[in-house]
């Protein structure tokens, strides 16, 4: 049971955006923050909406960085607490005798390497968190989102972050889907070399293409924002660091004790997402099986047991 322990990543993922949105803490951002950094300059203009009628729209006339820094703050803090977590639950230190290492995926084991180069190799991917981070600070900055994300009032709204999370899943569904199947010169282009990992460590969850990245991460993103419109900075923000965190662990060598529960509510784990890696042409969806199920792409891991994964997994 104490490999439960390592569960605990989930609330920590959104830990920055609960911290500073609870208005009962201390750690509110009104106490933290001059109000300068955070209040919105709204610009009032004329505008015509879809049925025709004129009226007026608050724009924000001058996004401030406060959001932004601290989105990409909330993604890096729950790295600083996933990664630690993975090491010890890696290494069996979460086992009930402390040393017993968890099971792998496939039978033929988990890749061996060194904890150090993996977690260099995943930062320093220009075509993650770097390419991540561009498309954030553009699309903050250039005023591009909706004007509510910009908006520092409430709290998380969780019923628009499972929205978000969802919408988002089911673009890159799409997305991955259509990689695949446009062309072979295509799919070598962008998603090919992402599957030169036939069998996955956590640290290659961004390690790909520019093009990969675009395609089935920041246009998903876009349209997102553009179809769950009413959220705000926090929303955004728990949003944001737990769909990065999530595909990172569904990349995990190594089974989780929450898997058989995620996979009971539709919900995507690292044994998943193997056959993907493995079979290629079966299980595009990533934080989601459902739209794998609806499109008749779903195949359960255990069906390829024990001769390409576990049993159990």
């Amino acid at each position: 049971m104490l490999s439960w322990a390592s569960a605990v990543v989930w609330p920590l993922m959104s830990i920055l955006p609960i911290l500073l949105s609870t208005e009962e803490l201390p750690t509110h951002y009104s106490n933290v923050f001059p109000e300068e950094w955070y209040k919105v300059d709204n610009m009032v203009r004329e505008t015509v909406f879809e049925d025709g009628t004129i009226g007026t729209e608050h724009m924000n006339n001058n996004p401030k960085p406060l959001g932004l820094i601290l989105g990409i703050l909330a993604v890096f803090i729950g790295h600083v607490f996933l990664v630690p977590i993975f090491y010890l639950y890696r290494q069996g230190y979460l086992s009930t005798d402390g040393k017993t290492k968890p099971q792998s995926i496939q039978s033929s084991g988990a890749r061996d390497y060194h904890f150090g180069e993996g977690l260099q190799t995943h930062l320093s991917q220009p075509e993650g968190f770097v390419l991540l981070g561009l498309y954030l600070t553009v699309t903050w900055m250039l005023n591009l989102m909706p004007q509510s994300y910009y908006s520092f009032e409430g709290t998380i709204q969780w019923g628009r972050v499972f929205l978000c999370l969802a919408a988002q899943d089911g673009l890159q569904y799409a997305m991955h889907r259509l990689e695949h199947r446009v062309s072979p010169e295509f799919y070598k282009l962008s998603h090919k070399p992402h599957h030169r990992f036939t069998n996955p460590r956590l640290f290659d969850a961004f390690n790909g293409s520019v093009p990969d990245t675009v395609l089935m991460i920041l246009l998903p993103l876009f349209a997102t924002a553009n179809l769950v419109r009413d959220c705000n900075v926090w929303t955004y923000m728990a949003f944001g660091s737990m769909y990065a965190n999530w595909l990172v662990l569904i990349h995990s060598e190594y089974v989780f004790p929450w898997d058989g529960v995620f996979r009971s509510l539709g919900l995507g784990t690292p044994a998943d997402h193997h056959v993907h890696h493995k079979l290629f042409k079966y299980n595009y969806g990533h934080l989601f099986l459902w739209f794998d199920q609806i499109g008749g792409t779903y195949r359960d891991p255990q069906n390829y047991a024990p001769k390409i994964f576990n049993v159990g997994v």
